[in-house]
């Protein structure tokens, strides 16, 4: 089972570098415990205070666990991240990973900074969208919200039965929105290769719910 931690600091009581502080060992946390993607979602930080936030969180995660920034290619290059994460409307994964490539070609330096070929996650609302994400070349899909979207609880959730549409696909689909530990073993017998989540790790031990997930 893959688990993806979606971030987001703005959840955290205090201000700015408290909430800073409480997402950092959350991040950790994550990290000792498995968790394989670390999603920084932190779209509201300046590019110099995302960068900086980004550096502190590959400092303290083990390489068994991948960070990839929201959005930002030229931040995860910059910080030398596993990857990015793309929202739906965003460029092709196609096009980011042909640019990534050409940047890592340049000269010794940007070689040895940035990993040559890039994870790149896609946020999914149908099956169509999964399927068109890994014809161009995404690692791996976020298919959402499968039972209901934290932003947008009058959304309507895309259940059971177009994810288990969408994990034909050919590429891994973690499933998001609403996932908690007695539906997490329903997304996998829908053919999820994992779930992703942003309250379900941040708002608990993660130790604990990494535990009761993978021997579910």
């Amino acid at each position: 089972m893959l688990l993806y931690y979606i971030t987001d600091r703005t959840a955290f009581p205090g201000d700015e570098p408290t909430r800073r502080r409480h997402l950092l060992n959350k991040i950790s946390e994550a990290a000792a415990a498995g968790v394989d993607y670390i999603q920084l979602r932190e779209k509201d930080l300046p590019t110099r205070d995302l960068e900086s936030l980004a550096i502190d969180a590959i400092q303290i995660i083990s390489k068994e666990s991948k960070l990839l920034i929201n959005s930002r290619a030229d931040v995860a290059l910059a910080v030398k991240a596993a990857g990015v994460h793309l929202p739906s409307t965003d460029v092709s994964p196609q096009e980011v990973r042909t640019a990534w490539q050409e940047t890592c070609g340049r000269g010794r330096l940007a070689r040895e900074i940035s990993p040559r070929n890039p994870l790149i996650s896609v946020s999914c609302h149908s099956p169509e969208e999964v399927h068109q994400s890994a014809a161009n070349q995404a690692t791996l899909a976020v298919f959402a919200p499968v039972f209901e979207k934290k932003d947008s609880p009058g959304a309507t959730p895309a259940g059971l039965d177009n994810l288990r549409e969408a994990c034909r696909a050919k590429i891994p689909v973690l499933a998001l929105g609403g996932i908690n530990i007695q539906n997490a073993r329903l997304c996998l017998e829908a053919g999820a290769a994992g779930i992703a989540a942003i309250r379900l790790f941040q708002e608990n031990d993660i130790t604990a719910i990494v535990r009761e997930l993978r021997n579910s």
